[in-house]
């Protein structure tokens, strides 16, 4: 990908520029160049896609499709992606710098999400209610709420798309998209994806822009019935302050510092595998990043030395070359803040084991896979979520002290537990305050599975049958059945 590709929104059915031509570079964390130019959206930008997205909702075929026929877009939605999830792939990981035989991979599973949101559309149904009056007959329904504006960061942006746009179109409701500044192309080439999937116009609309003016416009629009926000706290806080001009229903799935406790009775082999997944997939660009590993005491330091060992030969490139066990990161920021950081992280006592640096071979925006022991956990850095490849780690003597460590932190989103105790997973699964818990296993998702988080980690969940629920409201209505003309209008019945 040498020549830069410049691209538009989708609004309305349309591929526009911004109103006022404004744009912004992209760039390819592996090259540190200028890969492609992306639409600056103005405010009038986004009033147009929300209420293109409202006309669509009320007025325009959506409105008039049945559920099953919502199921079959979708899952023609989904055959798509299967077919381009190569092109789609390799989009994703020059903007993003994440490996191809991930992002690749990625593309195609989504499929399945869209499967089965698509299977969902005509599975909500309502109930008749054995109401405690005479002659009336009462039921509900569960109808849409109307435009969702979905908010999605750059680092899982397909996975996170497809877990807010599936259930939201299988119930029936319109989207407004925005995808993140930092990566934006996958998306809008997800949306190619989707209008040759027989998604009518302004049912599907993509926005690109940073958080002001296009952020903020878009979540305090007074249009927008729903909110489902995945990324950093700092953003949540504003769009909850947002959402108070459309009181608007808020989702947020925001970021962690997710625990991984091993106990002593593991196979160290394995349970290394499974701490160097947790933290160094995706060059810990993940909300999930198992970036605190707590070691029981009795084999903390063979541990270490396996794990470091292993770490050090963990390779750096080239995220297309299928060798590459490791890319960049995507943004000049993430670099700085880690290096700052790591360089705090040892005036406080905590021990380089590897790592620690940039590699001097590879230009683009590379930091080395790096574990720091810490003697505290009261260091900055234990609880700092750096979304990239640092692993802080530290000693518990015993379950009661593996609670609490874990559970010390503002964060809530997801831990791990490594132990052959079948007994003990299950205490501690219930024990720690986390929305996601792997026992012997990380990073595992499927559609059929919620997920979110507690705390600072955000509120409400995502995947899942629960989800098409979330995205509408139940409606109930009173009929009378009696011959008999009403009488007593002022005495409620």
């Amino acid at each position: 990908m040498t020549e830069i590709s410049n691209y538009q929104m989708l609004i309305n059915g349309a591929w526009v520029d911004a109103s006022d031509g404004r744009m912004f570079d992209s760039i390819n964390p592996a090259t540190g160049r200028v890969w492609a130019r992306i639409p600056e959206a103005t405010e009038a930008d986004v009033d147009q896609a929300v209420r293109s997205a409202e006309q669509a909702f009320r007025h325009g075929p959506w409105a008039a499709m049945t559920a099953t026929g919502r199921g079959h877009r979708l899952r023609r939605l989904a055959d798509l992606l299967v077919e381009k999830s190569r092109e789609l792939g390799a989009v994703e990981a020059a903007d993003t710098g994440k490996l191809y035989k991930e992002t690749r991979w990625q593309a195609k599973y989504i499929a399945e999400f869209f499967y089965f949101y698509a299977g969902c559309a005509d599975k909500v149904s309502g109930e008749t209610l054995p109401i405690d009056k005479p002659d009336l007959f009462v039921f509900s329904n569960r109808e849409p709420l109307g435009v969702v504006a979905a908010v999605v960061p750059w680092n899982s942006q397909l996975f996170l798309s497809a877990v807010k746009i599936g259930p939201a179109l299988a119930a029936g409701n319109t989207v407004v998209l925005k995808a993140s500044e930092h990566a934006s192309a996958a998306i809008l080439e997800f949306g190619r994806l989707a209008e040759q999937a027989g998604i009518p116009p302004g049912v599907l609309n993509i926005v690109t822009g940073h958080g002001e003016p296009c952020g903020r416009a878009l979540t305090s629009h007074p249009l927008v019935a729903r909110i489902s926000f995945t990324g950093g706290p700092a953003a949540a806080r504003q769009v909850v302050q947002n959402a108070a001009n459309n009181f608007a229903q808020v989702s947020l799935e925001l970021g962690g510092k997710s625990p991984v406790v091993v106990f002593d009775d593991v196979d160290i082999g394995g349970a290394v595998n499974g701490a160097l997944g947790a933290i160094f997939g995706a060059s810990g660009q993940s909300c999930v990043a198992g970036s605190r590993l707590y070691l029981h005491e009795k084999i903390a330091d063979d541990f270490m030395a396996q794990m470091a060992a292993q770490a050090k030969n963990i390779l750096l490139g080239d995220p297309l070359d299928e060798k590459t066990e490791m890319g960049p990161l995507c943004t000049k920021a993430q670099l700085e803040k880690i290096e700052r950081e790591v360089a705090h992280a040892q005036t406080e006592g905590g021990r380089l084991l590897c790592g620690g640096k940039r590699p001097e071979n590879l230009p683009g925006l590379f930091y080395e896979p790096t574990i720091v022991e810490c003697p505290r956990q009261d260091m900055r850095i234990v609880d700092t979520e750096l979304f990239g490849p640092v692993l802080s780690v530290l000693r518990f003597k015993d379950e009661a002290d593996a609670v609490r460590l874990a559970n010390d932190t503002a964060h809530g989103l997801a831990a791990g537990i490594f132990t052959r105790d079948g007994a003990r997973s299950l205490r501690m699964a219930q024990a720690v305050r986390a929305g996601i818990v792997w026992v012997n296993t990380y990073r595992a998702v499927s559609p059929i599975a919620e997920f979110g988080g507690v705390k600072n980690s955000g509120h409400g969940r995502e995947s899942g049958f629960q989800a098409m629920l979330d995205y509408t409201r139940p409606k109930t209505v009173w009929v009378n059945t009696s011959a008999a003309p009403l009488g007593g209008q002022f005495v409620i019945r």
